[in-house]
């Protein structure tokens, strides 16, 4: 499958590449489709740099610019450049990717990821996932705040800190009333 890398994003233009690759993985989002069914896609894919590079790395799509291939080593370079701390966050995404989960961004959350077991459409995000270095300070009104916005959502919050190159330890926060 090709990509074409436009500013910040991938683009998958063949809609049957498009097709195939959101119902192998709900990879991208389909232009247009708010809640999009595999079946339905009909559309160009856009996929952003994080599962772009996820998928690069897994041989399943193969990225240009402007007829240039682009290499996973341009690849990373550029994705340094977009993400504050994108080592770690990319740790974490194929982390939780490899084992089976469904990766889509946060940020509708004020998080890094929201994290499904099943698929969007199929099952809500039971996640919530935060990136975290393992230096980092978390406050109590830190843990608060999360701890709130996971219980509004109905979803469980987790730490994830990555360790080594290959490692991400997770802390999972479940609220309960007394």
């Amino acid at each position: 499958m090709k990509g074409q890398l436009i500013e910040n994003r991938i683009v998958i233009w063949d809609l049957q590449d498009s097709r195939s690759l959101f119902s192998q993985g709900y990879y991208g989002k389909p232009v247009g489709i708010t809640k999009p069914k595999p079946d339905e896609i009909n559309v160009p894919l856009i996929l952003d740099l994080i599962e772009g590079c996820y998928l690069l790395q897994k041989s399943k799509i193969k990225i240009f610019k402007e007829k240039k291939h682009i290499s996973e080593n341009d690849l990373l370079t550029i994705c340094r450049n977009e993400y504050h701390n994108f080592d770690k966050k990319f740790l974490v995404y194929k982390d939780f990717r490899d084992k089976g989960y469904i990766v889509n961004p946060g940020i509708k959350f004020g998080c890094d990821y929201a994290v499904y077991q099943k698929g969007p459409g199929i099952d809500h995000a039971p996640y919530l996932v935060q990136v975290y270095n393992s230096s980092d300070i978390i406050t109590a009104t830190g843990v608060v705040l999360a701890g709130r916005l996971a219980t509004t959502v109905r979803k469980q919050f987790i730490l994830a800190i990555p360790r080594g190159k290959s490692k991400v330890d997770c802390l999972a926060l479940d609220w309960w009333r007394a």
